[in-house]
């Protein structure tokens, strides 16, 4: 007997869960014409019933081509919108991009926050390429792109690192699938790739009160190691030392610190990007690991000062302190000639005037040679300052005593400032100059202690004499110009400034084969104060007793040192803070130095 044909084909309208290279196959076989009838069929008169199923079928191959076509047009258009924000290609299929929920977090427990390091430049460890960074958060190396074809794919497929990061969006992404990964349990590393900071977390800083407990602001990394954030170690790659210490000074100068750990530098030139983001890793209060490094920062400043300061040679902080403020003040939108155009302005730049006559040589009645200045030629002209250079006087050429080899010669701060007074001469060529500062003062007075002189067989020489300071209440008054009449007012009052960074030098003696016999390698050390705002508003920033806390830092050593120490070293750099009118406090008018 022939068989008898269906009356309508079981797959017609109905949903099938089979993928898409099988439905393209059952639509090629559809679309073959049937097999011809059966002669004993046609015989018995089967032939009408045959004709109906041919036809049947045909419907079926239409609906099913049409069927193919749709979801060919929608597979198109989801892999023309499969290319990520950042032009990669697109290495997946749309289906892999969303993954199942219950595998989102697949490859996670690979993570090895240990190996982690942000502080480098973001360069690819393969190709030296900077642009489109991914960091693997595995073995912690860099590498450009994650599409096919790139140094993150190929290390994914090749060591089986699956975890990356995008150092500029932030984004995790898993490859060699390509989705990205959405799980709160990263946001640890996010921070710690970019720290943020609220304004309350910023006032917080310097809220600390006379025994507050040291276990609310201590932190800890990875390691169990215990830190205080803000005064943390920082990483000497060779010889950078200088940089570390000028970058200790400034991220405790309140005013700047502020500013770069809450403004937005994305859009900025990328030293005071990167200025910012250095700044902000060192008060980040959950790091992974209790120091910095510097290297991200000292290669931009290599490259806009054309390599005059660099990591493997050593280098003046003093010069180093002039050009970075100067190049920070003008990648801010300083203007070159108009003063208090930016916040370095503000925060470091006063005026000076400064008075120079021209000295004239003359015979007397005797014929003796006399210098005398020429009251006509003398000239007055202000000028802004953003360091005040302090000249020591010159060490003593012989001792007196047998032990006097020992004694190191001692000045006091104030006698030292005296340069300043509006009287006090010195002699250029054949110039004779007086300096006086003019009001106001800045809220921060950078002070520099000359104490490197040229030498053409030394090639420079270091003068030891110890500058004595009591690091509260150094009364400035005296070495301020009067205002004009009719502005007497607090004229008598006192112009108090708190110490907030130290910068000293150390000269450690290193065995040498050449002439001088020994030489002596440069050693320096940032003392900062706890709580950088306690000379502005009374209490805050003092520790215990009332008395502020100090800390010493030399590249990753850090550790706490006593104030009243603070002179017995040789200071080289001095940042000092203006105290505000009607704020109290235990100064005692300059201490040892009168």
């Amino acid at each position: 007997m022939a068989k008898r044909g269906a009356e309508e084909p079981l797959d017609v309208g109905a949903e099938s869960p089979a993928s898409k290279k099988a439905r393209i196959q059952d639509a090629l076989e559809d679309e073959l014409p049937p097999p011809p009838p059966e002669q004993d069929s046609v015989a018995n008169g089967a032939n009408g019933h045959a004709t109906a199923d041919v036809a049947s079928l045909a419907g079926a191959s239409a609906a099913r081509q049409a069927e193919f076509e749709k979801l060919e047009a929608i597979d198109q258009e989801e892999e023309a919108s499969a290319a990520d924000d950042n032009n990669d290609e697109p290495a997946v299929r749309a289906q892999q991009r969303l993954p199942d929920q219950r595998y989102s977090d697949l490859y996670l427990d690979t993570i090895s926050r240990k190996n982690l390091d942000f502080d480098f430049e973001k360069l690819c460890s393969v190709t030296l390429g900077n642009i489109n960074i991914y960091a693997c958060l595995v073995c912690g190396k860099y590498f450009a792109g994650r599409g096919p074809k790139t140094p993150a794919y190929f290390h994914a497929l090749e060591i089986g690192h699956h975890v990356y990061i995008h150092m500029e969006t932030k984004k995790v992404y898993v490859l060699p699938e390509g989705y990205e990964v959405k799980n709160k349990s990263l946001d640890d590393i996010k921070y710690v790739v970019d720290p943020k900071f609220s304004p309350e977390e910023v006032k917080s800083i310097d809220r600390r009160k006379p025994g507050e407990d040291e276990g609310r602001r201590e932190s800890w990394d990875l390691w169990g190691k215990k830190y205080v954030p803000g005064f943390v170690g920082m990483n000497n790659i060779k010889a950078n030392d200088y940089l570390n210490v000028v970058v200790q000074a400034l991220a405790h100068v309140p005013p700047l610190r502020n500013f770069f750990l809450l403004e937005d530098f994305s859009t900025r030139p990328q030293l005071p990007q990167r200025f910012s983001t250095l700044v902000r890793k060192i008060w980040n209060p959950r790091a992974f690991k209790s120091h910095v490094s510097p290297h991200e920062l000292i290669q931009e400043i290599s490259l806009r000062s054309s390599k005059k300061f660099l990591l493997t040679s050593q280098a003046d902080p003093i010069e180093f302190l002039s050009w970075f403020l100067n190049h920070l003040h003008l990648s801010l939108g300083g203007s070159k000639t108009k003063p208090q155009t930016s916040l370095i302005q503000k925060t470091f730049q006063g005026t000076l005037r400064v008075e120079s006559q021209t000295i004239t040589a003359h015979a007397d009645a005797t014929d003796r040679l006399r210098f005398e200045g020429n009251p006509d030629t003398i000239r007055s002209q202000t000028l802004p300052f953003l360091i005040l250079t302090l000249d020591l006087p010159p060490a003593p050429l012989f001792q007196d005593g047998v032990e006097a080899k020992n004694i190191i010669p001692q000045i006091p701060l104030t006698k030292v400032l005296e340069k300043y007074n509006g009287t006090a001469t010195q002699e250029r060529m054949n110039t004779r100059m007086r300096y006086r500062l003019l009001s106001p003062l800045p809220p921060f007075l950078i002070m520099h202690v000359k104490r490197f002189q040229p030498n053409k067989f030394l090639g420079s020489q270091r003068n030891p004499t110890i500058v004595t300071f009591h690091p509260r209440g150094l009364d400035i008054r005296p070495f301020v110009e009067r205002p004009p009449e009719g502005q007497q007012e607090g004229e008598q009052e006192p112009l108090l400034y708190d110490l907030v960074a130290n910068i000293t030098y150390e000269g450690v003696k290193v065995r040498d084969d050449s002439v001088e016999g020994e030489a002596e390698r440069k050693v320096w050390k940032a003392q900062v104060r706890e709580g950088g705002g306690g000379a502005t508003n009374g209490t805050k920033g003092e520790g215990h007793g009332g008395a502020p806390q100090w800390w010493e830092m030399q590249d990753l050593f850090v550790d706490r040192t006593n104030g009243e120490l603070l002179s017995t070293k040789e200071s080289y750099i001095m940042v000092w803070e203006r105290r505000r009118k009607g704020v109290g406090g235990s100064g005692k008018g300059g201490g040892k130095s009168g």
